[in-house]
């Protein structure tokens, strides 16, 4: 059975994860006016991965016969310097939810809690690809520089991306 602390910390994880679902909606529509299609796009990709990411938590926590309390979400910040600070924050936010994760996973094994320990090592292993894909667009804007030719090839990249499963990315295979 899971414990109150854990059920506890995992709803503050849920909320966690809408929040960031939010950031990055905020984020994408800030480039949205920038006319920045491929950034707001990658972005929106984002935020429904974190969403899908709070409504894994909340099956998890109603799989073992907890209960979900949903919390207050934040409104996110609209105005970003450039599409660089985007990045900044995006990468800084990611390494926060690690935190929040790993200590999860610590509260997980304090409590002998071998599920959630199985249900975030997954999380654990999905922050690193988080981490290096926030780091890896840092590093070619910091190449290009935050306008010109450079800032719209990479707009262009990211303009593919989609959910993984998405059925729309699969017909267009």
């Amino acid at each position: 059975m899971l414990s109150q602390k854990l059920q506890d910390a995992i709803n503050i994880q849920i909320s966690h994860e809408m929040n960031a679902s939010y950031l990055y909606l905020s984020m994408a529509a800030y480039c949205d006016s920038l006319n920045l299609s491929g950034f707001a796009n990658w972005l929106r990709v984002q935020s429904e991965e974190e969403r899908m990411h709070a409504m894994k938590f909340f099956d998890f926590l109603h799989d073992r016969d907890g209960r979900v309390f949903l919390q207050s979400i934040a409104q996110p910040p609209a105005e970003f310097e450039t599409v660089m600070d985007v990045f900044e924050q995006t990468l800084e936010h990611e390494r926060k939810v690690t935190s929040w994760i790993n200590e999860l996973y610590a509260l997980a094994v304090a409590e002998q809690d071998y599920p959630t320990q199985v249900l975030l090592q997954w999380f654990i292993n999905e922050q690193v690809e988080e981490e290096k894909n926030a780091t890896l667009i840092l590093e070619q804007l910091n190449l290009v520089g935050a306008e010109g030719v450079g800032l719209f090839m990479i707009d262009r990249e990211l303009a593919g991306r989609s959910l993984q499963g998405d059925p729309q990315s699969a017909s267009e295979a």
